[in-house]
């Protein structure tokens, strides 16, 4: 029988919490990105961003799943991991659009 392992469950925890600050970040930066690109204030435009939250809200919508929703907690648990995974690559493709902004908002007085 193995033992408690705090290093190991300290790690796991910490890779969730970044996971799971990459989604906040996600949504919070999505929707300004994309009334910029809008406005023409943001170029290039990031098509891999608009393209990984197009998927995660086809998936989240669309009623075709890899588990059905009608096994409730597994439904919407494979609902939460496949989004979530989908929202880090939202993240990660705004990495150029995080570093603007934060230059824009340095710039404005």
């Amino acid at each position: 029988m193995a033992g408690f392992n705090g290093l190991a469950l300290f790690q796991r925890l910490k890779h969730r919490s970044r996971a799971l600050g990459q989604m906040r970040r996600a949504l919070r930066l999505f929707g300004p990105m994309l009334g910029d690109v809008l406005r023409g204030r943001y170029r290039p435009v990031p098509w891999s961003a608009l393209l990984w939250m197009l998927a995660a809200l086809a998936y989240l919508f669309s009623p075709l799943d890899l588990i059905p929703d009608v096994l409730l907690l597994l439904g919407l648990a494979d609902d939460v991991v496949v989004v979530g995974w989908l929202l880090t690559r939202v993240d990660r493709a705004l990495a150029d659009y995080r570093a603007w902004k934060e230059g824009d908002d340095a710039a404005t007085p």
